[in-house]
Protein backbone atom coordinates (compact mmCIF):
# COMPACT_ATOMS: atom_id res chain seq x y z
CA UNK A 1 0.00 0.00 0.00
CA UNK A 2 1.34 3.41 -0.19
CA UNK A 3 0.98 6.18 1.90
CA UNK A 4 -2.44 7.49 2.67
CA UNK A 5 -3.74 10.48 1.11
CA UNK A 6 -4.36 13.85 3.15
CA UNK A 7 -8.23 14.27 2.47
CA UNK A 8 -7.62 18.03 2.80
CA UNK A 9 -5.67 18.02 -0.25
CA UNK A 10 -9.20 16.85 -1.93
CA UNK A 11 -10.82 19.33 -3.34
CA UNK A 12 -15.06 19.76 -3.62
CA UNK A 13 -15.04 19.37 -7.41
CA UNK A 14 -13.03 15.83 -6.82
CA UNK A 15 -15.21 15.21 -3.62
CA UNK A 16 -18.72 16.01 -5.58
CA UNK A 17 -17.97 13.41 -8.30
CA UNK A 18 -16.83 10.53 -5.83
CA UNK A 19 -20.38 9.69 -5.19
CA UNK A 20 -20.90 8.82 -8.94
CA UNK A 21 -17.45 6.82 -9.16
CA UNK A 22 -19.05 4.95 -6.06
CA UNK A 23 -22.14 4.16 -8.01
CA UNK A 24 -20.04 2.89 -10.58
CA UNK A 25 -17.68 1.02 -9.09
CA UNK A 26 -20.03 -1.18 -6.75
CA UNK A 27 -22.14 -1.86 -9.61
CA UNK A 28 -18.89 -3.38 -11.72
CA UNK A 29 -17.62 -4.85 -8.35
CA UNK A 30 -21.30 -6.54 -8.07
CA UNK A 31 -20.94 -7.76 -11.61
CA UNK A 32 -17.93 -9.32 -10.23
CA UNK A 33 -15.13 -7.61 -12.18
CA UNK A 34 -11.82 -6.99 -10.30
CA UNK A 35 -10.14 -4.19 -12.12
CA UNK A 36 -11.36 -0.77 -13.86
CA UNK A 37 -9.65 2.22 -16.04
CA UNK A 38 -9.84 5.64 -15.45
CA UNK A 39 -11.06 5.71 -19.09
CA UNK A 40 -13.77 3.32 -18.75
CA UNK A 41 -15.00 5.05 -15.81
CA UNK A 42 -14.58 8.57 -17.37
CA UNK A 43 -16.64 6.78 -20.35
CA UNK A 44 -19.42 5.39 -18.66
CA UNK A 45 -19.80 8.36 -16.51
CA UNK A 46 -19.35 10.92 -19.13
CA UNK A 47 -16.65 12.86 -18.06
CA UNK A 48 -13.56 13.83 -18.85
CA UNK A 49 -11.07 11.45 -18.99
CA UNK A 50 -8.10 13.48 -17.71
CA UNK A 51 -9.94 14.77 -14.58
CA UNK A 52 -11.10 11.56 -13.78
CA UNK A 53 -7.49 10.56 -14.15
CA UNK A 54 -6.33 13.14 -12.02
CA UNK A 55 -9.16 12.87 -9.25
CA UNK A 56 -8.00 8.87 -9.00
CA UNK A 57 -4.63 9.67 -8.72
CA UNK A 58 -5.39 12.21 -5.87
CA UNK A 59 -7.67 9.46 -3.88
CA UNK A 60 -5.89 6.37 -4.26
CA UNK A 61 -3.88 4.85 -1.95
CA UNK A 62 -2.58 2.03 -4.43
CA UNK A 63 -1.55 3.27 -7.87
CA UNK A 64 -3.13 2.14 -10.92
CA UNK A 65 -1.44 -0.99 -12.98
CA UNK A 66 -0.43 -0.08 -17.18
CA UNK A 67 -3.07 -1.95 -18.92
CA UNK A 68 -5.25 -3.45 -15.88
CA UNK A 69 -6.32 -0.46 -14.27
CA UNK A 70 -7.12 0.33 -10.35
CA UNK A 71 -8.28 -2.56 -8.21
CA UNK A 72 -12.04 -1.79 -7.94
CA UNK A 73 -11.98 -2.91 -4.17
CA UNK A 74 -9.37 -0.60 -3.32
CA UNK A 75 -11.11 2.55 -5.17
CA UNK A 76 -14.70 1.69 -3.30
CA UNK A 77 -12.19 1.48 0.06
CA UNK A 78 -10.66 4.58 -0.63
CA UNK A 79 -13.80 6.65 -1.05
CA UNK A 80 -15.50 4.67 1.62
CA UNK A 81 -12.98 6.74 3.64
CA UNK A 82 -12.92 9.74 2.40
CA UNK A 83 -16.59 10.54 2.85
CA UNK A 84 -17.20 8.43 5.62
CA UNK A 85 -19.09 5.62 4.38
CA UNK A 86 -17.71 3.30 6.21
CA UNK A 87 -18.33 4.90 8.95
CA UNK A 88 -22.42 5.22 9.47
CA UNK A 89 -23.41 8.26 10.79
CA UNK A 90 -26.62 8.78 12.85
CA UNK A 91 -28.82 11.65 11.91
CA UNK A 92 -32.49 13.17 12.56
CA UNK A 93 -35.07 14.31 10.40
CA UNK A 94 -37.45 16.94 11.57
CA UNK A 95 -40.72 17.07 9.07
CA UNK A 96 -42.75 13.77 8.81
CA UNK A 97 -44.54 15.19 5.92
CA UNK A 98 -44.26 14.10 2.11
CA UNK A 99 -40.52 14.50 1.45
CA UNK A 100 -39.24 13.79 4.91
CA UNK A 101 -41.43 10.40 5.18
CA UNK A 102 -39.45 9.99 1.48
CA UNK A 103 -36.53 10.39 3.13
CA UNK A 104 -37.08 8.65 6.25
CA UNK A 105 -38.36 5.46 4.23
CA UNK A 106 -35.48 5.89 1.82
CA UNK A 107 -32.89 2.17 3.03
CA UNK A 108 -30.56 3.17 0.45
CA UNK A 109 -29.27 6.02 2.84
CA UNK A 110 -27.27 3.24 5.22
CA UNK A 111 -25.00 2.52 2.12
CA UNK A 112 -23.89 5.81 2.19
CA UNK A 113 -22.87 5.96 5.74
CA UNK A 114 -26.33 7.99 7.01
CA UNK A 115 -28.53 6.18 9.64
CA UNK A 116 -31.45 8.03 10.87
CA UNK A 117 -32.60 7.13 14.03
CA UNK A 118 -35.44 9.79 15.05
CA UNK A 119 -37.89 11.54 12.97
CA UNK A 120 -39.52 15.19 14.89
CA UNK A 121 -42.66 16.45 13.77
CA UNK A 122 -45.42 19.19 14.90
CA UNK A 123 -48.27 17.81 13.89
CA UNK A 124 -50.00 15.49 16.82
CA UNK A 125 -51.71 13.02 13.85
CA UNK A 126 -47.81 11.86 13.27
CA UNK A 127 -46.06 12.00 16.77
CA UNK A 128 -45.73 8.60 18.60
CA UNK A 129 -46.20 6.88 15.01
CA UNK A 130 -43.56 5.29 12.66
CA UNK A 131 -42.26 6.03 9.22
CA UNK A 132 -40.32 3.29 7.73
CA UNK A 133 -39.51 1.78 11.29
CA UNK A 134 -38.62 4.97 12.86
CA UNK A 135 -40.91 6.54 15.61
CA UNK A 136 -41.52 9.94 15.06
CA UNK A 137 -41.41 12.31 18.28
CA UNK A 138 -43.03 16.15 19.29
CA UNK A 139 -40.88 18.40 17.75
CA UNK A 140 -40.50 20.11 21.04
CA UNK A 141 -38.16 17.21 21.94
CA UNK A 142 -35.35 17.90 19.22
CA UNK A 143 -32.90 19.95 21.96
CA UNK A 144 -33.17 17.28 24.52
CA UNK A 145 -33.34 13.94 22.55
CA UNK A 146 -30.27 15.49 20.00
CA UNK A 147 -28.06 16.03 22.50
CA UNK A 148 -29.34 12.21 24.64
CA UNK A 149 -28.60 10.55 21.04
CA UNK A 150 -25.49 12.57 20.90
CA UNK A 151 -26.10 13.11 16.83
CA UNK A 152 -24.14 15.51 14.91
CA UNK A 153 -26.32 15.69 11.53
CA UNK A 154 -29.68 17.04 11.12
CA UNK A 155 -32.31 16.86 8.19
CA UNK A 156 -34.98 19.76 7.77
CA UNK A 157 -38.02 19.07 5.50
CA UNK A 158 -40.22 21.96 6.87
CA UNK A 159 -41.98 24.73 5.51
CA UNK A 160 -39.49 27.47 5.15
CA UNK A 161 -41.37 29.47 7.96
CA UNK A 162 -40.15 26.93 10.27
CA UNK A 163 -37.26 25.79 9.10
CA UNK A 164 -34.79 28.90 10.90
CA UNK A 165 -35.99 27.59 14.72
CA UNK A 166 -35.47 23.97 13.64
CA UNK A 167 -32.19 24.77 12.26
CA UNK A 168 -31.98 26.70 15.88
CA UNK A 169 -33.12 23.80 18.00
CA UNK A 170 -31.29 21.13 16.41
CA UNK A 171 -27.88 23.08 17.10
CA UNK A 172 -29.26 24.29 20.42
CA UNK A 173 -28.88 19.95 20.77
CA UNK A 174 -25.91 19.86 19.52
CA UNK A 175 -26.09 19.03 15.73
CA UNK A 176 -22.82 20.10 13.92
CA UNK A 177 -24.33 19.44 9.90
CA UNK A 178 -27.78 20.46 8.77
CA UNK A 179 -28.80 19.18 4.91
CA UNK A 180 -31.58 21.78 4.36
CA UNK A 181 -34.68 20.85 2.27
CA UNK A 182 -36.78 24.53 3.17
CA UNK A 183 -36.74 26.44 0.07
CA UNK A 184 -35.31 29.27 2.47
CA UNK A 185 -31.81 30.46 3.46
CA UNK A 186 -30.41 29.35 6.88
CA UNK A 187 -28.34 31.64 9.26
CA UNK A 188 -25.87 29.87 11.38
CA UNK A 189 -22.42 29.58 13.10
CA UNK A 190 -19.63 29.40 11.16
CA UNK A 191 -18.86 26.55 12.14
CA UNK A 192 -22.23 24.62 11.30
CA UNK A 193 -21.95 22.89 7.94
CA UNK A 194 -25.36 23.44 5.48
CA UNK A 195 -25.97 21.85 2.23
CA UNK A 196 -29.28 23.37 0.72
CA UNK A 197 -31.05 21.67 -1.54
CA UNK A 198 -33.01 24.02 -3.84
CA UNK A 199 -35.34 22.72 -5.50
CA UNK A 200 -36.78 25.52 -7.46
CA UNK A 201 -33.44 25.93 -8.66
CA UNK A 202 -32.80 22.43 -9.56
CA UNK A 203 -36.02 22.44 -11.80
CA UNK A 204 -35.44 25.74 -13.33
CA UNK A 205 -32.02 24.26 -14.69
CA UNK A 206 -33.58 21.11 -15.74
CA UNK A 207 -36.37 22.80 -17.52
CA UNK A 208 -33.64 25.27 -19.28
CA UNK A 209 -31.38 22.42 -20.56
CA UNK A 210 -34.82 21.01 -21.81
CA UNK A 211 -35.34 23.96 -24.00
CA UNK A 212 -31.87 23.86 -24.97
CA UNK A 213 -31.99 20.03 -26.41
CA UNK A 214 -35.46 20.61 -27.71
CA UNK A 215 -34.52 23.95 -29.49
CA UNK A 216 -31.47 22.08 -31.40
CA UNK A 217 -34.42 19.23 -32.72
CA UNK A 218 -36.29 21.81 -34.55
Amino acid sequence: MGNNKDIQNVSKATIGRLPAYHRYLKEKEAAGERTISSTAIAEELHLNAVQVRKDLSVISTVAGKPKLGFEIADLIGDINRILGYDNVTDAVLVGAGGLGSALAGYDGFRHYGLNIVAVFDSDPERIDKAVNGIRVFDAEQIRHLVRRLNVLIGIICVPKGAAQQVADELIEGGVRAIWNFAPVHLNVPENIAVKNEDMAASLAILSKRLAEILNTEK
